[in-house]
Formats: structure tokens, C-alpha cells, sequence
């Protein structure tokens, strides 16, 4: 991957001179910041068995495995699937089933290779900004297979994150007779890809970049007799010594020579990794580091700062969030103030410590609230005669004194809280003090089960609001005491509580890819099935709680390729024990009263917050959502330039047969590649309740600017 230009400042980050030379390219931006070649066996049973095992790789400037992902680009597929996620709805092949009403075709010429005459096909699409491609291909006349072709996707082609792609292949005869393939023929002969190239480009927040993917193909046996069970859930598998490779090793199997530049940035950058293959490792090389760290200066503690010492193996790491983003406001503590940091340090094998120190302070009703979460993380191998297995644990100890909402899954942010208090005179935010202790374990496995427990002693303290300062013109009308009105006439009593749980998540069929010393989830077609139990103790440690609680929920996302993405959420449960719950405990539903959007399938987008927290024998709740991905807006003139895509959702709840609440949205999403606008209707017991609008996070650059999903349910 090149750059052909690298601006001065990223998202407001200014790039430093050095860090372009890091990154390998010169003042000017321009150069190679990421080069890497590796040696990949395949195996491939019908219908889609893979199997990867890579036995070596190189990347430039480190000790990498290089980059290795199935790059399979099958266009006797009828929907075919390019590098990933570049359009969750595919994109039609020429040759598909239905092509004719997608595609227009011109014929060339033809000419003859080996006694086949081979005839050249333009492809054009009959629509633009359908996911279709557009370029030539060449077909082998008689047999009618794939000899080549050179294709191409644009941005009118529903392309996304790129501004073009481009894949060529050549496919041949690997063997005369037997087996069959998607390349067969009616000569008997088996043909496959030979090689591939796919050159891409893109232009993104002011990086200009391009880059390509060569594939060579050879070695095929079409008849392979393979073990039992040896297609498990490891899709990569990389050799232990597959980093470790010479350069002559590399320069005896490199089908096609280096570019010039590539010579050099292979020159350059290994060199400065060996001049510094352990940048802990030596008083020279962290006195460098410590050096382009630099000191903490007065400004860092406005912005936040990482830091560390470097020392090898075991560096410690202390970290300081930005001071002025923890200033907040509510009717309870006025304005408040919160300070946090972490400190973190390897313990050799028994894994990674970190504190993570929180100081609240409320300047209006003047309570200090300290307190801390001491955490321990372990990773755990387990090597076999030709795998390894490995589980994730996490050990957290917290405690001390806090502010926490009576649904601890938060459902409203305190930065939205402090606009709608300030600005419209609503105190939406509902909290109360506690003292704490928190014990818990959470333990994921390979096999994609995951176990969560936690045992925990509260001491809750209820809090009045102690302010009703606002901006807004009606300042005293709209207040309301600090507790869910939607459920308590009055504030809880002060009590004890002893809670603890137990979850079990499961989602199978996940694969992995395997390196020597970890495994990296790719994920599962299958859903993810969750099932929680908590007990509230009454008498332990003055505890005055007693309830029995279950939940269950299964979540997936399917791909429906042209047809868009379906995501959905179920969730029920109920209470087998009431003897004494408070709100704390109740079963929570997210409900959302101001603009900004809640947890997409974890929240009810109109309903007011507390107005569905239950304790309810059996209850339950479907979220739901379309994404159409560019299907039906695309045919829209002008505004399918936009690339703003339609959105459709439908969430219910009922609890006990008589409650219940819908909703149902449209909308827009990928709107600057970040926001979407929702407009929601909702029916409250029956009835119509009102119609609003939410604006949140939801495009390709939006995803993944959302916060954590909150429990929705607890």
C-alpha cells in the first residue's frame, strides 16, 4: 500500500515529521506503509470448507506474519463477495444466474490459445449505482468457462470505503481430466485461477492511498483425500517458524521480482527493526523511545496522556483521562467533577495487572465519591499435536464509594443529560450514592462460550436534587424528583444488598485464525444465545433484598446480500422470587426521551425510561432493524449520489400479557458516512403514544464510533 499524499493533520492530529518516517513515506507523504508476501497452503472442499495454513510470512519493518485472508474471488458465484465487507450485499457476477437483467454485453473479437477460441466480452451495467461491475471478460468458446477478465467497481457501483477496485485473473487448465470444479468444461480439463490481482484506491480523511493484492495460484491437486474432522474452526493456521524466514528464503520463492521501491522499503525498514528488534530491550533504544514520548506537560493533563517506561518485558503503562471532559451537570451535585487514570503492569505468567483509580466530586452538594476497579487479565495455551486452545480470563475487584443510575446500563449519557438539563430544564438522569464491593470472573473459551460471575455487597443511599439551576426559560416546571416517577411515588429507603449472578453466552460455529501464541475470533453465521440467573440474599451481611431473576436473549445478524442486513434482538425473562426488590433490581428496559438515539437493539427509542423496569413473572422484548444498504434509495435520481442508505426497525415489549409497548422507524443512515436520522411512531397499551425523531451513530465510519451495547434488559 502507497501513499500518494499524507496530510499535515489527521482528525486534528498533527503528523510529525517523524512518524511519516516511521510510517516509511518522505516529507512529502508519498511512499510504501505497508509491504508484505507470504506462502499460503489452501484446501477447499465443496461447498465451502476452507482451510488456510500459512508457512511463512513477512511484513516490512517488523517481525509480522504478513497479511493473509481468503482473497477468493469466486465470479462463478452468483453474488460475489470482495475483500470482505465492501458491500454487504455483494456484488452481481456477469455470468450470474440472472445476469441478463443486470448486464448489457458487446462482443469484441475472439481469438485462439492452445486450438480454444476465446471470445472477448464487454460487460456494461444497465443501471448505475447498483452493485455491478463493469469492464470485460473472456470466455472459452464451446466449453464456456472463464479464461480472464478485468473488472472494476467505482463508487457508482456501490463501493464502499474505496473509490475504486479493480481485479484481474487469469484461469488455466490444471489438470486433463476428472475431477470437476466451478471451472470444469465439457474438454474434461479443470480450470482454476492461476493468479489474481485486485488494485484498489482510496481517498479518506485527506490520506490518499493505493495499493494491490497479487495472488499466485499453482500446486492444485483436484482429488485430495483429507483426514477426518480436518476442516474444524481454525480458517488460518500459521507454521511457528513462519515469521522467522531468511531473506534468501524469500528471494528463492518470490514467483515475480520486487518493484524497485519495494527493494528499498524492505531495506530501509528491516534494517531499523534489526538495529532495534526489541525496543525495550536496551538503554539506548528506551532512552529514544523516552525521548520522542516526552515529558508530561501542563497542557497534557487538559488533553490526557499515555505513558510508559519501556522497560523490557514487563513495561509499565500509566494513563490520565482528559481533565476537562469529565466536568459534568445534574439537579443532584450541581456541577461535578470526575478524574480518572489507570496504571498497568505485566506479571510475567500470571498476566497483566491494572488499577484504575476514580475520584468524583460534586461542587453543589459538596459528597466526595472515590473508588477503584483492580483488574487481572490471563491468557491460558494449551498446545496439541497440531493446535492450540486458548481461553481469556478476567478477574475484577472494585470497590469504594460511587453515583451510579438506578439501570446501571445507563441509558442516557451524562454529556445528553447535561444539554437537556442546561438547555431544556430536564433532569432525565436519575441516580443515588452507593458503598461498594465488587468481586467478578469473566472466562472466554475457543468453542465461542463465554461465563460471567459476580458477587457484589452495596450499600445504597438515596440523593434529592439539591439544584434546579437551567438555562431554559421553564426552569422549576419540568423538574422532577430524583427517582423514575414512572415507578416510585416516593425515594427508596436506604438498604443493603447482596446480588449475585451467573451468564452463560454461547455462539457456535466460530472460527478462528491461529497464530502460535493466541487464536482471533472471525466470528459465527449462527447466533449468540445468552442465559443470566441472579439472586438477591436476604440476611447476608445485613442484606434486606430477596428475588430470583432469569434471563434469556439471542441475537444475530444476517446478511441477505442484495436484499440488504436483517438484525434482531430477543430477550425474555422474569422474576421467580419477589420477596423484596427494589428499583435497582428490577428488570430494565432502556427507554430514551431526548433526541440523540439509544443502543440500537437495546433500546426502546419513545418510551420514557424507567416506564418498563419490571418485576414481572414473564416478560419479554424483540428488536428488530433493516439495512437496505443502497436497495430502493439507489434507484432514486440525485439523491442516490449521496450514498445515504434506507434503515427500517419495529421494537416490542409486553410483560405479563397486559403491558405493552411498540414502535416502528425509518430512516437514513450513512449520512457523511456517520449519522443516521431515525422517525419513529409508537403505541403505548394499544394506543397511540407519539411520533419523534432520533439522530445517532450509523454508517461505515459510525459503527464503530458507537458506545458498548448496554444490557437492555438486566
Amino acid at each position: 500500500m502507497k501513499t500518494r499524499h499524507l496530510p499535515d493533520r489527521i482528525l486534528g492530529q498533527k503528523v510529525e515529521q517523524q512518524d511519516k518516517k516511521d510510517m516509511g513515506v518522505d516529507s512529502a507523504g508519498k511512499g510504501i506503509i505497508f509491504l508484505s508476501e507470504s506462502l499460503t497452503k489452501v484446501f477447499f472442499r465443496r461447498p465451502n470448507k476452507i482451510k488456510m495454513e500459512v508457512l511463512s510470512g513477512r511484513q516490512s519493518g517488523s517481525n509480522g506474519y504478513g497479511f493473509t485472508l481468503p482473497t477468493f474471488i469466486n465470479f462463478y458465484d452468483n453474488n460475489v463477495a470482495v475483500l470482505g465487507n465492501l458491500s454487504p450485499r455483494g456484488f452481481v457476477s456477469p455470468i450470474a444466474d440472472g445476469a441478463l437483467g443486470y448486464y448489457r454485453y458487446k462482443f469484441l473479437g475472439s481469438w485462439f490459445e492452445d486450438g480454444k477460441e476465446i471470445n472477448e466480452i464487454q460487460v456494461i451495467p444497465r443501471r448505475k449505482f447498483e452493485p455491478l461491475f463493469s469492464g470485460k471478460i473472456d470466455i472459452v468458446e464451446g466449453d464456456w468457462r472463464i479464461h480472464s477478465l478485468d473488472l472494476l467497481l467505482v463508487k457508482e457501483s456501490q463501493l464502499q470505503l474505496l473509490d475504486t477496485l479493480e481485479i484481474k485473473q487469469l484461469h488455466a487448465p490444471v489438470t486433463g481430466g476428472g475431477g470437476g470444479s466451478a471451472g470444469s468444461g465439457s474438454g474434461g480439463d479443470v480450470w482454476q485461477v492461476k493468479n489474481q490481482v485486485v488494485y484498489f484506491t482510496f481517498n479518506i480523511l485527506g490520506v490518499d492511498a493505493v495499493g494491490n493484492f497479487l495472488n499466485i495460484y499453482n500446486n492444485y491437486d483436484i482429488q485430495p483425500k483429507f483426514k477426518r474432522k480436518f476442516f474444524n474452526n481454525v480458517l488460518i493456521r500459521y507454521d511457528t517458524a513462519g515469521n522467522k524466514r531468511t531473506r534468501t528464503y524469500w528471494d528463492s520463492i518470490r514467483p515475480l521480482p520486487l518493484e524497485p521501491d519495494e527493494k528499498i522499503n524492505y531495506t530501509i525498514r528491516d534494517s531499523i527493526y534489526r538495529y532495534n528488534p526489541d525496543s525495550m530491550g536496551t538503554r539506548k533504544n528506551r532512552d529514544s523511545l523516552l525521548r520522542k514520548q516526552g515529558h508530561i506537560k501542563a497542557m497534557d493533563f487538559l488533553t490526557g496522556f499515555n505513558r510508559s517506561n519501556f522497560r523490557a518485558p514487563a513495561p509499565l503503562r500509566y494513563s490520565l483521562s482528559p481533565l476537562f471532559s469529565g466536568f459534568h451537570y445534574n439537579t443532584v451535585e450541581g456541577i461535578n467533577w470526575t478524574v480518572s487514570g489507570s496504571v498497568s503492569k505485566r506479571l510475567g505468567g500470571l498476566g497483566e495487572l491494572e488499577l484504575a483509580p476514580h475520584i468524583r466530586y460534586g461542587f453543589h452538594n459538596t459528597r466526595l465519591n472515590p473508588w477503584g476497579i483492580l483488574t487481572l487479565r490471563r491468557r491460558k495455551f494449551v498446545r496439541e499435536e497440531e493446535s492450540i486452545s486458548s481461553s481469556r480470563q478476567t478477574w475484577t475487584l472494585a470497590g469504594g464509594k460511587r453515583v451510579e443510575q438506578f439501570d446501571a446500563s445507563e441509558p442516557i449519557s451524562e454529556t445528553v443529560n447535561d444539554a437537556y438539563t442546561l438547555l431544556g430544564g430536564d433532569n432525565f438522569l436519575k441516580e443515588y450514592e452507593k458503598y461498594f464491593v465488587q468481586l467478578g470472573s469473566d472466562t472466554r473459551w475457543d468453542n465461542g462460550l463465554r461465563m460471567s460471575v459476580r458477587a457484589g455487597w452495596e450499600d445504597r443511599i438515596p440523593v434529592s436534587n439539591t439544584t434546579l439551576y437551567t438555562w431554559a426559560s421553564t426552569a422549576k416546571q419540568s423538574f422532577t424528583p430524583n427517582y423514575p416517577v414512572e415507578r416510585l411515588d416516593t425515594s427508596f429507603p436506604r438498604h443493603r444488598a447482596v446480588v449475585t449472578s451467573v451468564e452463560l453466552e454461547y455462539q457456535p460455529g466460530r472460527h478462528f485464525i491461529e497464530f502460535p501464541d493466541r487464536k482471533v475470533s472471525l466470528g459465527s453465521k449462527y447466533p449468540t444465545l445468552s442465559l443470566r440467573y441472579t439472586k438477591g440474599w436476604d440476611g447476608v451481611m445485613g442484606s434486606s433484598v430477596n428475588f430470583d431473576k432469569w434471563q434469556f436473549s439471542v441475537r444475530d445478524d444476517i446478511n441477505l446480500k442484495l436484499l440488504g442486513q436483517f438484525k434482531y434482538r430477543l430477550v425474555a425473562g422474569g422474576f421467580l422470587n419477589t420477596g423484596a426488590v427494589y428499583l435497582q433490581d428490577y428488570a430494565h428496559f432502556n427507554g430514551n426521551q431526548t433526541i440523540v438515539a439509544g443502543d440500537y437493539l437495546h433500546s426502546l427509542q419513545m418510551a420514557p425510561y424507567y416506564a418498563y423496569s419490571n418485576t414481572a413473572s414473564l416478560y419479554g422484548a424483540g428488536y428488530t432493524e433493516h439495512h437496505f444498504n443502497g436497495l430502493l434509495t439507489n434507484k432514486i435520481p440525485l439523491f442516490r449520489r449521496l450514498n445515504w442508505n434506507l434503515v427500517g426497525g419495529f421494537n416490542v415489549f409486553y410483560a405479563n400479557g397486559a403491558s405493552n409497548f411498540e414502535e416502528m422507524s425509518w430512516g437514513l443512515e450513512n449520512i457523511f458516512k456517520i449519522f443516521r436520522v431515525d422517525i419513529l411512531t409508537s403505541w403505548r397499551e394499544g394506543s397511540y403514544f407519539q411520533t419523534g425523531v432520533r439522530i445517532g451513530m450509523g454508517g461505515l465510519l459510525g459503527d464503530g464510533m458507537r458506545r458498548a451495547p448496554a444490557s437492555g434488559g438486566r
